[in-house]
């Protein structure tokens, strides 16, 4: 075999070894994001929890959502809850912080928050829902987040300003969001909760980061 020949030979060869460690690579990566969902399934589901039965195929948009987690996790949980629901309470309280310590924090998932509030049956739910996203614009949601369901039961509009104190927000602010600037986003939450085909939270869905931003969710 000539120099010529030889030098094309390996060419060729070193190309196709890369090539081949590129495809191992992200079949890799695709196994440990199957993995971390298989693996999240029983924080998933609950005895308490009311799982939906959606499409089987569909994506999710979270932009404006509250997010936790590595920006750049592929994989991404979407929980629709309720501040007054003493189900999410529980999950908040004993499934969350597994999931947070383990999953979130390691970056192996990011983690938005939506609002579906049980007003029927949750009469503080809504109001404490529109705090929360108060909370958010001002970039302190999972601070309140925590405190709303430590005090499950002080959701009226005076404690929601105390709450909102003791995390520190700019009261002002939050007063004034709290008279309704932020009940439409509540709303939508809770519209495309039900068209997913939810009845009761605590609901949380995982699926993959698509290019788009979107939540691929099967």
């Amino acid at each position: 075999m000539d120099r010529s020949t030889l030098l094309k030979y390996l060419a060729g060869t070193a190309v196709a070894i890369v090539l081949g460690f590129i495809a191992g690579r992200q079949q890799q990566l695709v196994d440990t994001q199957r993995e971390i969902l298989l693996e999240i399934q029983e924080l998933k589901t609950s005895p308490q929890a009311q799982q939906p039965e959606p499409s089987p195929d569909f994506k999710m948009r979270i932009e404006g959502a509250a997010i936790k987690g590595d920006p750049g996790a592929k994989v991404t949980g979407i929980q629709f809850s309720d501040f007054e629901c003493p189900y999410c309470g529980r999950h908040t309280r004993e499934s969350l912080p597994q999931l947070d310590r383990d999953y979130i924090q390691t970056g192996k998932i990011r983690y938005a928050f939506r609002h579906f509030p049980l007003a029927q049956i949750h009469p503080r739910a809504v109001k404490a829902g529109e705090a929360g996203e108060c909370a958010r614009r001002q970039g302190k949601f999972w601070p309140l987040h925590d405190r709303l369901f430590a005090f499950q039961k002080e959701l009226e509009r005076p404690a929601l300003i105390n709450h909102a104190r003791e995390v520190g927000l700019d009261l002002s602010a939050f007063e004034t969001c709290l008279n309704g600037q932020a009940s439409a986003t509540v709303l939508a939450d809770l519209n495309e909760g039900k068209a997913l085909g939810i009845n009761a939270p605590p609901t949380t869905f995982f699926g993959f980061v698509q290019n788009d931003g979107s939540v691929h969710v099967a």
